[in-house]
Parts: C-alpha cells; structure tokens; sequence
C-alpha cells in the first residue's frame, strides 16, 4: 500500500472516511457511501474500489463495471428520492481518488438550477435519520 493510498479516506476507511460519510455498502467495483451533509436528500458518493486519481486509469471492463455501479446508485435514488434531476460530479483537485457525487436535486429545493455546494454545511441529521437512509439505499443495493 502507497503512502498515498494510507491517507486516502475511501481506502483506508474508518476515521478518514467519518469525517464526511458512512459508508453504506459495496458493488462490484465501488463504495457507496451516504454523504453525511444532507442538504440534498440522498446525496451519495460512488468511489471506485481502486485507487486511481482518473477514470482513463481504468481498463475498460474496471470502467464498464464502474459506470454500471454508478448508474444502478442512480436507479436507487430515483426510485427512493423521486429527485427532479441528479447531478453527478466528479472532483479530484485535492482527493486523488475517483469518485462521483451524485446529488438529487429537487425544483423547490436547496440550489436548483445552480451547482450544488461541495459541502454547504447545511443539513446535518440524527443518528437515526441516517441509520434510516442508510437502510433504505442498503435494501435497494
């Protein structure tokens, strides 16, 4: 394991990972991880399983099988969130690990129609109220 790869949150896990997330489960080539500021309802990320700082670092069965992994998350939250729109981004300026954000985006919520916040630091829940969507996304994966 790279020096890199023990300071990454989505490698390394645990308290790295806490700071901003629970994880929720795995598929075939990803985390999915509940995104703990939750001013946009079921806000997730998908990060690959492998550490790599860019899509194109993939072959194209890892990538296939990512972009797959991304969509089913997609499926799931269409299907629980009924969100007008998802967004999806992908950063890696300072995270060098690929992973997407995807953020249901609702036409009388929070930020419609702009660029959603990386971290607005707006909406934080309860134990239970994560535990509780944790569990609905978990059922669906």
């Amino acid at each position: 394991m790279t020096e890199e790869m023990k300071s990454c949150s989505y490698c390394m896990e645990g308290e790295l990972l806490d700071a901003f997330g629970i994880k929720i489960g795995e598929l075939p080539m990803s985390k999915v991880i509940l995104f703990k500021e939750q001013s946009h309802r079921g806000r997730v990320i998908v990060a690959c399983k492998k550490h790599v700082d860019d899509i194109t670092m993939l072959t194209v069965e890892e990538r296939t099988q990512y972009m797959e992994d991304i969509n089913h998350v997609a499926e799931i939250l269409h299907e629980l969130f009924h969100p007008d729109k998802i967004n999806f981004g992908a950063y890696g300026d300072t995270m060098h690990h690929l992973h997407f954000h995807l953020v249901p985006k609702y036409r009388d919520g929070f930020e419609w129609g702009g660029i959603f916040a990386m971290n607005p630091h707006e909406v934080t829940l309860a134990q239970e109220e994560y535990d509780e969507l944790i569990g609905m996304i978990r059922a669906k994966l």
